[in-house]
């Protein structure tokens, strides 16, 4: 069991989980999951921890196959008013895990040590469902999008490059 595990089980979200061997070799884990679980790349989300200038942490979910605008970031963070900033970059990967309390790779947006402001692409809307990391490498979870954004207080907006 992981916290995402922990979690959706204790809210009794409507969700199932899918295990696949992981390659190590892998160029992306996102497109990876993906291939194994023979799902469209646009079902796929990964969780990126950014922050902001000021040094907060924040958590951008998106498709695998797409890549972040840090501006449209900021603006969401802003404008749904969870965050003030103009500008996001990468957290460091030791800073990802240690708020996270999830290796590279395996994070997951459900159960980290600490919660933090969440955006999520809008075209999870769209989705009746989608799958995120259930919390290590080769372990997905099936959610619906509403369901993941209730559970984190996560706001929708266009997070990605056109």
């Amino acid at each position: 069991m992981t916290p995402a595990i922990n979690l959706a089980k204790q809210r009794n979200l409507d969700y199932q989980l899918y295990e696949y061997i992981h390659d190590s070799n892998a160029p992306s884990f996102g497109l990876e999951a993906a291939e194994k679980l023979g799902v469209d790349v646009t079902q796929v989300f990964k969780t990126l921890v950014v922050m902001t200038e000021s040094g907060t942490l924040a958590v951008a979910i998106l498709p695998v196959h797409k890549t972040l605008n840090f501006k449209k970031m900021a603006k969401a963070l802003s404008a749904n008013k969870v965050l003030s900033c103009k500008k996001v970059q990468m957290a460091e990967p030791k800073q990802v895990e240690r708020s996270t309390g999830y290796v590279l790779g395996g994070v997951s947006p459900l159960g980290q040590k600490k919660r933090l402001a969440t955006i999520i692409d809008s075209s999870a809307e769209s989705q009746p469902t989608i799958y995120v990391s259930a919390g290590r490498r080769g372990l997905e979870i099936e959610l619906p999008p509403l369901q993941l954004a209730s559970t984190l207080k996560a706001h929708f907006s266009n997070i990605i490059d056109d």
